[in-house]
């Protein structure tokens, strides 16, 4: 197939994604390999094989040059950005859209898939040139960005209408777009945002951790309560004082740093800053429980890969994490706003080893069954050709 991916190119989850079409060699013609080409809304980098890479900024992306973490600025200032961009980046649609059409033009795609939609769905959808479009929700498209603004609700609801199909990493999201739009007639997937789990690399360890460490791989995200996290800390700590708080790509972030200072709790908190698939996988093969106390979210691919390691999950009360972890079962479920909830969950956890074991077992099975790289990519190799043929 000759595939045209509109994406954040910086991204983790969209290389993921895409490498696997790029370095796919096709079974029955050895010789023969798709054409793959991004449109990347960020200046970008990546290390596999593109047919062609074309930059297209939209929402005022091209404005400055980051990481696909933002570690070149504050939480603050990122936040800030990330509201300007929120909304006014609508208005820049129109115009970006000019760009992307005149790439389409040129490639003539058998399939453009555009990985979230603001802005990379609402990009293609306004530059749709009749080639089979797919759309990929991500975490908050619907929950937290679509109904933000009347602008935000526009660009989502035309979005839907438009796609041709439809792919979110739960089957909340799947419901939600039928209300924002999609055509229930239309083919959908439900399919972790990255692929999936490659268990080659996030696996159990040998034998379960035996120190009390408790990890946070969600990093800084404005929907992830680390405020709550952080005032947890405390509350632990009085009754187990050797538990250790590993936190992800938070190292030199000023606001996890003053937290830590008014807290008094700098001797059991470790900052990592941002660690490569393998080494985090370590990471979380070292952690008993891992936490992720979001009030807006998908399926975190986080989430799954401390799963696959063997970390007892603790999360946000949420219909799509609901879909993955049964609470008193596979993990816990809390409030997210709450401290204390989040406290007594990790509590929970630290004192009960059957249940953590318990836990293992079922989320190995799960991370087998539902969320193995290989597997979910033969689904969405199927569902790309569901599409062509349905459109």
């Amino acid at each position: 197939m000759r595939l045209l991916f509109v994406a954040d190119g910086r991204s983790p989850t969209a290389q993921n994604w895409i490498r696997y079409f790029a370095e796919r060699v096709g079974g029955q013609e050895p010789t023969i390999r798709d054409e793959v080409y991004l449109a990347s809304t960020f200046h970008c980098s990546v290390d596999f094989p593109l047919n062609e890479l074309e930059i297209t900024p939209v929402a005022f992306s091209g404005t400055k040059r980051v990481s696909a973490a933002g570690h070149s600025a504050s939480s603050r200032i990122l936040g800030l950005r990330a509201a300007i961009r929120h909304f006014l980046g609508p208005l820049t649609i129109r115009r970006a859209s000019q760009r992307l059409r005149g790439f389409i033009e040129r490639v003539q795609p058998d399939l453009v898939h555009a990985m979230r939609i603001p802005y990379e769905g609402m990009l293609a959808a306004d530059a749709y040139g009749g080639a089979p479009l797919i759309v990929s929700v991500w975490g908050n498209d619907f929950t937290l960005h679509a109904a933000s603004n009347s602008l935000m609700g526009h660009y989502t609801r035309w979005t839907m209408k438009v796609a041709d199909g439809l792919h979110a990493d739960c089957q909340r999201d799947i419901r939600l777009g039928k209300q924002w739009g999609f055509d229930p007639s239309r083919p959908t997937l439900a399919a972790p945002g990255n692929g999936g789990i490659k268990t080659d690399v996030f696996y159990p360890p040998s034998k379960p951790a035996e120190e009390p460490v408790i990890i946070n791989p969600r990093g800084f995200r404005n929907y992830v309560r680390n405020d709550v996290f952080f005032q947890a800390i405390p509350i632990v700590l009085q009754k187990h004082p050797s538990a250790k708080f590993v936190c992800a790509s938070m190292a030199g972030e000023s606001q996890a740093v003053k937290w830590i200072r008014q807290l008094n709790i700098g001797h059991a908190v470790e900052l990592l800053p941002p660690l490569p698939h393998p080494q985090m996988a370590d990471v979380l093969r070292g952690a008993q429980i891992l936490v992720s106390p979001s009030v807006h979210d998908g399926t975190p691919n986080s989430l799954l890969e401390g799963m696959a390691c063997g970390c007892f999950p603790v999360a946000g009360d949420l219909d799509s994490i609901r879909e993955w972890i049964m609470n008193g079962k596979n993990g816990l479920l809390i409030d997210a706003t709450n401290p204390q909830s989040l406290a007594n969950a990790i509590l929970e956890a630290l004192e009960n080893k059957n249940l953590r074991e318990q836990a293992a077992g079922l989320n190995h099975e799960i991370i087998q069954m539902r969320a193995e790289f290989t597997r979910i990519m033969k689904q969405v190799e199927n569902f790309y050709q569901n599409v062509k043929r349905k459109s």
